[in-house]
Parts: C-alpha cells; sequence; structure tokens
C-alpha cells in the first residue's frame, strides 16, 4: 500500500515536472530568438538532438519493426507532431509573447473535442459547445484586441495566430498518434517521428542552421539549447510517460493548466513578458471555455 502511495507521489512529481519545463520554455526559448537562432534552425536542432537521444535511449529497450501498413500514419504524425506543431510554435514565439503562446496552448482540449466531433462522430453537449464559443472568443480577443508590437515581439497578432495553428497542429497529432500508441512502445514512436521530423524539417532550417555562431556561443546560451532539447523535449515525455502509468489520462492533461502560471511568473520575472488588461480577460474567456468543454453532463 505505501508503495503505491509513493509511486502516485512519484508520478504527480513526474507530471508536475513535466508542466514546470513546458512553462519556463516559452520564456527560455523566447530569448534565443532572434538574435541566437532563428525559428526554423531551433526546431532542427531540436528533432535532430531528440533523435540522437531517443535513438540513444531505444538501445535499452527491445527492438520493434514497423509495419508497412503503419508507414504513412508514422509520416503524417511526425509532421503534425514535430514539423508543423513546432514551426507554428516557434514562429508564434518569435512575433508575440511568452504569457500568450501558454494561454492559447490551453485551448488543446477544446480543439480536441470538435475534431472528436468531426472526425470521430462524437456528441458536443450544449454546455460543451458554450464552452468552444466562449474559449474562442477569448482566442479571437487576444488576437485582435491585444497590444500590435512590444520589444522583442514585432508583430503579436500574427504570432497568436501561428499559436493557434500550433494547438490545432498538436491536437491534430494527439488523434492522429492514438491507435499507434496501442501497438508500439512509446521509445519506438518517439525515435521514429523524431528521425522523420529531422528530413522534413531540414529544408526549412538548413540555411538558418548554417548561419548561427555556434563556435561562438557562450556556455549560458549553450545551456538554455539544452534546456530546450533535453528537458523540454526529451525529460517532459518521459515524465509523462512515467506519470500515465500511475495516473489516468484526465489526470495529467489537468496539468496543462499549470503552464500559463509558470510561463506568467518566470516571464514577468525575468522582464520577458508582462500582462495586461486584454491578456488577463482573454486568458479568463479560454480557461472557462475549457473548463465548461471538459465538464462531464450530470446524469439523472
Amino acid at each position: 500500500m505505501k508503495r503505491n502511495i509513493d509511486l502516485r507521489a512519484l508520478a504527480l512529481m513526474a507530471a508536475s515536472g513535466a508542466s514546470i519545463i513546458y512553462g519556463a520554455n516559452h520564456t527560455i526559448a523566447k530569448g534565443l530568438m532572434p538574435d541566437v537562432i532563428r525559428p526554423h534552425a531551433f526546431i532542427l536542432l531540436r528533432v535532430t538532438g531528440a533523435a540522437l537521444l531517443f535513438w540513444l535511449i531505444a538501445q535499452f529497450f527491445p527492438k520493434e519493426r514497423l509495419k508497412k501498413k503503419d508507414r504513412l500514419l508514422f509520416l503524417w504524425c511526425a509532421l503534425f507532431g514535430m514539423s508543423i506543431n513546432m514551426t507554428s510554435f516557434f514562429k508564434g514565439l518569435e512575433l508575440s509573447t511568452p504569457i500568450n503562446s501558454s494561454v492559447v496552448i490551453t485551448l488543446v482540449p477544446v480543439i480536441l473535442l470538435v475534431l472528436g466531433r468531426i472526425f470521430l462522430k462524437e456528441r458536443i453537449s450544449a454546455l460543451k459547445a458554450t464552452g468552444i464559443f466562449i474559449g474562442l472568443v477569448g482566442a479571437i480577443g487576444l488576437v485582435l484586441l491585444d497590444v500590435q508590437t512590444q520589444t522583442n515581439a514585432p508583430n503579436i497578432p500574427l504570432g497568436n495566430i501561428y499559436f493557434m495553428l500550433n494547438a490545432l497542429s498538436y491536437s491534430i497529432y494527439l488523434i492522429l498518434v492514438k491507435p499507434l500508441t496501442h501497438q508500439y512502445h512509446a521509445i519506438t514512436l518517439m525515435k521514429y517521428f523524431f528521425l522523420i521530423a529531422v528530413f522534413l524539417n531540414i529544408p526549412l532550417g538548413y540555411q538558418e542552421f548554417t548561419e548561427v555562431a555556434w563556435t561562438s556561443l557562450d556556455f549560458d546560451v549553450i545551456g538554455q539549447l539544452s534546456f530546450v532539447v533535453v528537458a523540454t523535449t526529451v525529460l517532459t515525455y518521459l515524465f509523462n510517460i512515467f506519470a500515465l502509468k500511475q495516473l489516468s489520462p484526465s489526470t495529467i492533461g489537468a496539468f496543462i493548466y499549470l503552464q500559463p502560471i509558470i510561463a506568467t511568473i518566470v516571464a514577468v520575472a525575468s522582464g520577458a513578458d508582462h500582462l495586461n488588461a486584454v491578456r488577463i480577460f482573454a486568458a479568463l474567456f479560454i480557461f472557462a471555455g475549457v473548463y465548461l468543454s471538459s465538464r462531464k453532463p450530470l446524469r439523472a
């Protein structure tokens, strides 16, 4: 009994750790662009580093062969989960702010609900429909009403649109990857997804990658780049895998709401971003929308 309690406590710590890393990443990655590295080069660095690490980790797990019928699905997963998703996130982060990126990402449960209705014919209740509408009002308000520019954020509305594309792409990835999780080990999925992603991102990122002054980077910058590759990409996934063994997916999903809190604290404390009335009200609308759309209807 005590062992189960200890494992659950460790799982909660792992899920919290993953969200804390994600929350801090919004500001850390933002601080590196565009002076140190441009978005497409950053993505190429991230997927290449993650691919190398996951293939190294895979040496300690049983080898699995990909079924021929699943190869195209692996390509689609890598495209939406490790190419379009990352490209839109980093482009958005270059143009907008860390707080906005962390707020918009909480739309993922709402988008999943809509995609579930379209592709899986899942029923959407009036309460969930209301939540979707309120969440979208908050997101649209963030795009249309937020300030146009601020220091190190040259086009905030366009950046916010990229963030919404990021949330949409990640949601599509979650739907596509679901059947594969029942057939392959998580490490197998990750090593192939990121390997495919390297080739998908080379055409976009190679030129920017060669422009980075790699030999003149100081240790502080190298540490931040390593954080994005190792912590944000590899550790968070491993933390969530461990947490999923002890906690339900819905419990894990709830930790996404830690991201805006952590991101806001880090961004404001470091001077990378600031709060204003539009961002606060937009966040309240989005959180309310996600809450209503995630509630289960009461049974008689």
